[in-house]
């Protein structure tokens, strides 16, 4: 039978993990709970293509659909564009975040 070797004594030197780093805001609702609280603020909408669109969520149903004011467009980082108003479909959108405290 193969023995391995025992792992050298620096590797048995166990440093604790720095902590996670804290989220900006934390929410202990639920996810309707969110969602209502964002109503009227600022939001960032990542669809499944990566694109994000940022701006004022004005309201949403119960499949996701999302109608935002005063849009921007960013792609990998940056502005491509800018809207008005804006509708995205529900079944495009990857997450919602706020992008500023609720």
């Amino acid at each position: 039978m193969d023995e391995y070797p025992p792992p050298p004594d620096d590797a048995l030197d166990t440093q604790t993990p720095p902590p996670p780093p804290q989220p900006r805001t934390t929410h202990t609702g639920s996810p309707t709970d969110f969602l209502k609280g964002v109503v009227g603020k600022k939001v960032i909408v990542r669809l499944n293509s990566g694109v994000d669109y940022r701006g004022v969520l004005s309201c949403l149903d119960g499949y996701m659909n999302i109608a935002l004011e005063a849009t921007e467009e960013h792609v990998e980082g940056n502005v491509t564009n800018r809207y008005g108003d804006a509708f995205i479909r529900g079944n495009n959108v990857l997450y919602i975040s706020a992008a500023e405290e609720i």
